[in-house]
């Protein structure tokens, strides 16, 4: 794009501000609606057409939900594409097959992007693994998430954590089968991918040591996708992930 886009930030707290203010420090105008909770005895069309006006209202052309998950995100994703606008949403993706298809389509017939945010999907070896490994069959794949904080979001950390290694498994090594997967709260921070062959590790990955600006490539993706519509990490993506969490039980 020839212009920088504008976003507008649905969302409030710390996730919201740094959001925020990683996008204004790369030259992008933010606007923030901070209350994007359905007001009570508020109808599903009242909720998405006020959404959809304070939306349109901001004159962005990407809205980031900066929201925990649950049943409201498929509210607000219908209010920004009735806005007429992109839209980035937060992982885990907790919506079911049915609602994945009919909002994956509807944005499909307004050539609108939605994107899920797996953005250490980004950093770079993990782009290498994509190109030296993938699909992956033959291989193993493992993973650590442990973080020392407690659960700030009651989401298991299977499904929040655990959400990230699955999506770097689903990108560069799809076919390759789960060794082990491990996730939790309050342990000593480790958080590592690895893929094996014949009992041999090929390739090691310690996302603690990651420096790399992976955001905002996951910004600049996003924005690269407009013309074509086509974006790896969609909610179809996000579907076999969630589903590969799932058979993990």
């Amino acid at each position: 794009m020839a212009d920088k886009p504008n976003y507008v930030i649905l969302g409030r707290g710390r996730w919201a501000g740094r959001m925020q203010t990683i996008l204004a420090a790369e030259g992008r105008g933010v606007t923030n609606i901070p209350e994007a909770r359905r007001a009570f005895g508020e109808s599903d069309s009242a909720y998405v057409s006020r959404l959809a006006a304070g939306m349109s209202a901001s004159g962005a052309q990407i809205a980031w939900l900066c929201v925990l998950p649950g049943p409201h995100v498929a509210f607000l994703i219908e209010a920004a594409l009735d806005a007429g606008l992109h839209i980035v949403v937060e992982k885990p993706w907790q919506g079911s097959p049915r609602l994945t298809e009919a909002l994956a389509a509807k944005a499909k017939s307004l050539r609108r992007v939605i994107a899920v945010h797996f953005e250490y999907c980004l950093l770079e070896e993990v782009q290498r693994w994509r190109r030296d490994f993938h699909p992956g069959k033959g291989l193993r794949f493992g993973g650590h998430f442990l973080l020392s904080r407690p659960d700030h979001m009651g989401i298991s950390a299977m499904e929040n954590l655990g959400s990230h290694l699955l999506a770097i498994r689903e990108y560069a090594a799809a076919q390759s089968d789960v060794q082990e997967i491990r996730c939790g709260y309050e342990q000593p921070d480790e958080r590592s991918v690895w893929l094996e062959k014949r009992n041999t590790r090929v390739a090691f990955l310690n996302l603690l040591e990651n420096k790399e600006p992976i955001i905002q490539r996951f910004a600049a993706k996003v924005e690269e996708s407009f013309e074509t519509g086509d974006f790896p990490f969609d909610l179809e993506f996000a579907l076999r992930v969630a589903k590969g969490i799932a058979a993990l039980g």
